[in-house]
Order: structure tokens, then sequence, then C-alpha cells
């Protein structure tokens, strides 16, 4: 791996050699200090035993502030979005849901999920000195639901609940609505009997990032599932 040192530092003191006759830089302790570093490789002292470190010989060279190195193993833009990557959390995923554990046969659950925990999640990663960061933007971009029981219906019939401009899913079930279509929900046909449905609800997070320099791309999407308990009951009526 590369690491950045400043000045001339001890230890490549012996290497300005490598440097006279103005290749591949007309001064070694160059003024541009405040512009920049200079680059080293360094051998990961926990690995120093593999034969792969005996590679880690380059000479230094030097990197203006912002800008990535260019070669192979050293830290860079993509390194820094890799890392603030493994360190993004989104919230868990737990949707409203009306009836409130309980539902009746062939009259739909509404679902929904407020606006407040459904929004952008960012972190950011840099290297120190460098001028060297990146930042990683999970967005929610759809939200799917699986009732748990093969003859349910879903709404919309995709199962696929669409963000509103809001960046909310759904909406919030009123007093009234019993007889009406939700626009994300389920429908059961059949009554639980003793063992519950198992509602799930997964949340898609789209993820890209940028960085110094003006770079940027996209990262593995995430999905992210929760699962609830949905007892279901049968409202027997009498025809006088």
């Amino acid at each position: 791996m590369y690491a950045s040192v400043g000045g001339d530092p001890k230890g490549i003191a012996g290497d300005k050699a490598h440097y006279k006759g103005g290749k591949p830089y007309k001064n070694f302790n160059t003024a541009k200090s405040d512009k920049g570093m200079w680059w080293v490789g360094v051998k990961n002292k926990d690995m120093e035993d593999d034969p792969a470190a005996g590679a880690c010989d380059r000479k230094p060279f030097w990197v203006d502030t912002g800008k990535d190195p260019g070669v192979p193993d050293a830290i860079d833009t993509q390194t820094l979005a890799d890392l603030a990557y493994q360190r993004t959390k989104v919230p868990d995923t737990e949707v409203e849901v009306k009836p409130e554990n309980r539902s009746t046969v062939n009259l739909p659950t509404w679902v929904w999920l407020d606006k407040a925990k459904f929004k952008e999640v960012k972190v950011r990663a840099d290297l120190p000195g460098t001028g060297l960061w990146a930042e990683t933007i999970a967005k929610p971009v759809g939200l799917h639901l699986n009732p748990g029981a093969e003859d349910a219906e879903t709404y919309p019939a995709s199962g696929e609940c669409a963000i509103n401009d809001d960046n909310s899913v759904g909406t919030p079930y009123t007093k009234g609505d019993s007889d009406e279509t939700p626009p994300c929900g389920v429908e059961y046909q059949r009554a639980t009997a003793g063992e519950p449905y198992q509602l799930k609800a997964s949340v898609t997070w789209e993820v890209t990032w940028q960085g110094a320099g003006k770079t940027g791309g996209d990262l593995p999407n995430g999905s992210f599932e929760t699962t609830q308990d949905m007892d279901v009951q049968e409202i027997q009526s009498i025809n006088r």
C-alpha cells in the first residue's frame, strides 16, 4: 500500500539521488508542500512476511492536493467510498400497519412509511492532509411487501409500493377508510389457524458516491427486511 508523507521525512532521504538530473522532478524538496504531498510505498507491518509485500517498493512520488494518486494499491477516492459504504447504516424498516397486527378476511390492511423515517443517509470518509474524500448517499427507492400467504393480494398487485413526492410510502389509514383500496397494503383471503402470517416488508436502498476531483459512481444496492406477525380473523355474519 502507499502512504502520504509531508516534506522530506526520515526514511526517504536516501532516495533523493533517484531524482537528480531533473527526473522525474527538478527539485525533490519542492516548494509545493502547501499544494500536495509526497507519497511512498509502505509495507503493512502485520504482513511483512507476505511475499507480496516485497512489491511495495515504489519510490516517493508527488500527488497534488485533492488528486487521486493513480497507482495500484494506493488509497484513493474509490477506497474511501468503499470504506464509507461499509459504515453506512440505514434506519430499520418499521412500517405502520392498520389494523395493527390483526386483520380481517377480505378487508384490506393499510401499510405505510412515514417520511421522517424514509430519507437519504450520507456517510463521509476522508484522508487527512491530502484533500481526498468520498461520500456515499443511500437513497430509499422502494418498498416491497410479501404478505406471507400464497392466496393473499397485495396493493399494488406487484407488491412494489412507490415513493411519494414527500419521500413517504403509502397513505396513513384514517377512520372510514376500511372499505377503500389502499395505495400500499395487503388483503388476506383466509383466517389464520393458530400460527400468524409473516408479513415481510423490505426497503431497497440505492447507493451512489461522490468524491474529490469530481469522482463518483454507483455502489451495490442494499435491501433490508423486517417481519411482522399478522393474525387474520374471519367475521361471521348471520342473515335473517
